[in-house]
């Protein structure tokens, strides 16, 4: 996962509302009309932050008949995890800083 995607999907789940859907849907999947009234927001706002998890390809649409039903995107959930939990090592700007004297200590 590239960092453009990596703060792509950051800022998706920024959202309080859109992280509380991930949460639910990392149980199961749903339809918009079952998150309703869990939020107590419109359908179309809820559609809303269903279109906005699904451009960061964090969740994935079925169609059953006239019925969508929204699922976590496991493969993309995961890399997410692993990319803040393996963060590159930029101590070096650090290093950096110091070699050219302009280190910083607050104290």
């Amino acid at each position: 996962m590239d960092t453009k995607q990596l703060v792509n999907a950051l800022k998706a789940l920024a959202d309080p509302t859109r992280l509380k859907i991930i949460a639910l849907l990392n149980t199961r999947s749903c339809c918009v009309c079952e998150l309703v009234p869990i939020f107590g927001i419109s359908q179309p706002a809820v559609s809303k932050h269903m279109s906005r998890l699904k451009s960061a390809d964090l969740v994935i649409e079925t169609r059953k008949g006239q019925w969508v039903f929204y699922s976590i995107n496991q493969e993309r959930y995961e890399q997410v995890c692993h990319a803040l939990g393996n963060l590159p090592d930029y101590s070096h700007e650090f290093e950096k800083l110091g070699e050219q004297g302009l280190l910083v200590t607050c104290e």
